[in-house]
């Protein structure tokens, strides 16, 4: 019992540093989306690159671009030449990386002289360059318009942040001071994680903390493997498409995916997910970085697992997925990797309709994916709001989805940043932000719904979009019908709208426009026709349908109720 004990307490101690090095992050970065929006993250790993722990807020996107890319520091600077106080950093997406704007920091741990365990953050820091200010290229041909790429390199030592890569930063970048407010932020985040470490190994001694470690990932690959052999066995296939890349508009891209539960190859329970057969990578910033893909497999079985697995190594050693080179879900150089978004959200959805498939009980409707769009001065001084809206989840079997929240797991604490501070921040006004009527996918359990957001510019400003799932609707299973479609608009003065493309650079917007951004409600589940009345009223009352939708959805008139 209190070998037992001891362990859940060593194994909590290890999360809640990350998650204080996430806090940390957050109170002293200076960048609007991460002091208001929550988004950083931060793990604990050890020397042989296995994903510890990390913080509660953190998504998975982001362990698992720290844990990729862990090993390909330290084939750049091996750990034998590290030294105290050090801290490295790297943003490439070939190895590991996310995408240029991602910053990925790590310190090393010391025992016995050399490096047995890092910390790590990682936030999304103001601006390195690009096509666009806050690091949306929707249009990017090559990952050299997507901003400035970062090596494996020695970013500060006991002494402060190295001089000469501050240069290159902030040469590179449209508000300097920012970005290195946020670089400080996320180095003052490690040291936090790595203090906290220290004591635990002082308390329990390095050999006491590594084999408390090895317990750890064992029993998350145990409780993991056991979840697994609940599934039923078998072959599902599924595909899900991208609208289009943003340069050639009427080609869509298809991602696909083969689902194995329990193959007979493996020893014990396992699951397997081969993406051979998705579509090759693009000089369009539609393509993903390894670690990204990764990640959307990753959180799409999860989601059908037991939520109070732990997240680190153990969970991963079950679970065998595999990225052909040269795909849209393992891009190479120099293709651009900015817009890991979309197709990392196609795998997830392609995942969870092979799941679905193989368990209708559990199964979900195709939702609306987040909507991310930048807003930004048009010329010095810089201010930069990046943010995203989210769509509307698809419905489950048995549940209606949720409204405007999406199935995401790329994103921060609160996600989208509060209005107020927006506003105090940035030369704009939140005019109104809502949920839509009518655009959940009608069904017998209905769609999530989309949402619609309003800024209306003091100032003249560049919006740049990355959108998906504004051409093609999230489709319905089971006689369900898809969510409606939402856009990125313009308002004009005179109140009129014009629609905007889905991933557009930098449209100048002028003073006193507005910029509406409205997502994509969620798939239904089952025949419109089996749903209950008294739900259809209660949708009613609650302003999530219309009188007009009842009648032409779910063909009841509320005059005759």
């Amino acid at each position: 019992m209190t070998e037992s004990l001891t362990a859940e307490v060593l194994r909590n101690a290890l999360v809640v540093a990350a998650e204080e090095a996430s806090i940390v992050v957050v109170r002293s970065a200076y960048s609007t989306f991460i002091v208001e929006g929550s988004d950083a993250s931060a793990a604990i790993l050890d020397a042989r690159g296995r994903l510890v722990a990390q913080s509660m807020a953190t998504t998975l996107m982001n362990s698992m671009a720290l844990k990729v890319a862990l090993p390909e520091l330290l084939k750049e600077i091996p750990a034998e030449t590290m030294r105290p106080g050090e801290v490295f950093a790297l943003n490439d997406a070939y190895r590991g990386g996310v995408h240029t704007n991602d910053l990925l920091v790590y310190r090393p741990v010391f025992t016995g002289g050399r490096p047995a365990y890092f910390t790590a953050t990682m936030i999304h820091v103001s601006d390195l360059g690009g096509l666009s200010a806050g690091g949306m290229a929707p249009l990017a041909t090559d990952i050299f318009l997507e901003g400035l790429q970062l090596p494996p390199v020695r970013l500060a030592t006991e002494a402060g942040i190295e001089p000469a890569i501050e240069a290159i930063l902030r040469a590179n970048s449209r508000t300097p001071d920012k970005v290195m407010g946020d670089v400080r932020a996320l180095v003052a985040g490690t040291a936090v994680a790595a203090a906290r470490l220290s004591a635990l190994l002082a308390e329990h001694g390095p050999d006491g903390l590594a084999s408390a470690v090895d317990a750890y990932l064992d029993h998350t690959e145990t409780r993991t493997r056991a979840a697994l052999a609940e599934l039923p066995p078998g072959r599902y296939a599924a595909s899900y498409a991208i609208d289009d890349d943003g340069i050639d508009l009427t080609r869509s891209h298809t991602v696909r995916v083969t689902v194995t539960v329990r193959d007979e190859e493996a020893s014990a329970p396992r699951i397997v997910l081969d993406f051979d057969g998705t579509d090759p990578q693009v000089p369009a910033a539609i393509n993903s970085s390894s670690s990204q893909s990764l990640a959307a497999a990753v959180f799409a079985v999860r989601c059908f697992l037991d939520p109070a697995i732990p997240m680190n190594d153990g969970c991963l050693r079950a679970i065998d997925v595999r990225l052909p080179p040269g795909s849209l879900l393992n891009a190479q150089s120099p293709y651009p990797c900015g817009g890991r978004f979309v197709p990392i959200y196609a795998a997830m959805e392609a995942i969870f309709q092979a799941l679905s498939d193989a368990m209708p009980g559990r199964a979900i409707a195709a939702s609306g994916i987040l909507q991310p769009f930048s807003i930004a001065a048009c010329s010095a001084p810089y201010w930069i709001h990046l943010s995203y809206d989210f769509g509307g989840v698809g419905a489950r079997a048995g549940k209606d989805g949720p409204d405007a929240t999406g199935v995401h797991f790329g994103i921060g604490r609160n996600s989208v940043p509060q209005a107020e501070p927006v506003e105090t921040r940035c030369p704009m006004i939140v005019e109104s932000v809502e949920t839509i009527p009518d655009s959940g996918g009608p069904g017998r359990w209905r769609g999530g719904l989309g949402s619609r957001t309003v800024f209306r510019f003091l100032a003249d400003a560049h919006v740049t979009t990355r959108g998906d799932r504004l051409r093609n609707a999230p489709p319905g299973r089971d006689g369900g019908l898809p969510g409606r479609l939402g856009g990125f608009y313009r308002r004009r003065a005179d109140g009129t709208l014009e629609r905007l493309a889905s991933k557009v650079n930098n449209a100048r917007f002028a003073a006193g426009e507005a910029l509406v951004v409205e997502t994509t409600g969620g798939g239904g589940i089952g025949s419109p026709g089996e749903r209950p009345a008294e739900e259809i009223l209660l949708d009613l009352r609650t302003g999530r349908i219309t009188p007009d939708g009842a009648r032409t959805d779910y063909g009841l008139d509320p005059a005759g109720t």
